[in-house]
């Protein structure tokens, strides 16, 4: 990943990493109104491009989202390695998340939201859809506030080799476009 203000490629391996287990993604009670109440839609790759550009227009702290990073993820969206989920409401794209696919392993980069709580939406479904392809890891890298709330841990770098080891012998089932 490119550093925010060098832009030197660099390799990024925290210990401990952070996961969210699929099993466990937390819906708070507001959150679960929310999902039964909002009139949103959810895609799946209909606008990866859209999705990095969101991700990347951040206020505060800059991005590491540059034109070499956006070209090599956007041949990996090309060649089915890289996804997309999206949030719309109406024709508004609202949130979304993107990452890697690698086996049975979802590499999560980034995400986004325009409306309350549609990032939260979008990794909810992004389990949701994980879990029924019947993937083994979804990997979010760093432990924040935000992924804690909503049931990611942490674990120590021995156990995340282990998981990613069984989860890139697996093959997903069933298509990830929608």
């Amino acid at each position: 990943m490119p550093h925010p203000e060098t832009q030197e490629l660099l390799w990024f391996r925290p210990d401990p990493r952070a996961i969210l287990p699929l099993d466990g993604f937390h819906v708070s009670q507001s959150l679960k109104r929310k999902l039964k109440k909002e009139d949103l839609r959810i895609t799946t790759d209909h606008d990866f491009r859209r999705v990095m550009q969101c991700c990347a227009e951040r206020d505060e702290e800059g991005t590491w989202i540059n034109d070499e990073f956006f070209g090599a993820y956007t041949a990996l969206h090309a060649e089915g390695n890289a996804h997309s989920l999206e949030v719309w409401h109406g024709n508004d794209l609202v949130g979304g998340v993107y990452g890697v696919c690698i086996g049975g392993a979802f590499f999560a980069e980034s995400m986004f939201h325009r409306r309350t709580d549609a990032s939260k939406i979008a990794l909810y479904h992004l389990t949701q859809k994980l879990t029924g392809m019947e993937f083994e890891l979804l990997e979010v890298q760093f432990l924040t506030p935000h992924l804690k709330s909503l049931g990611a841990i942490e674990i120590p770098s021995d156990d995340y080799l282990a998981r990613l080891k069984k989860a890139l012998r697996k093959k997903p089932k069933g298509s990830w476009k929608s």
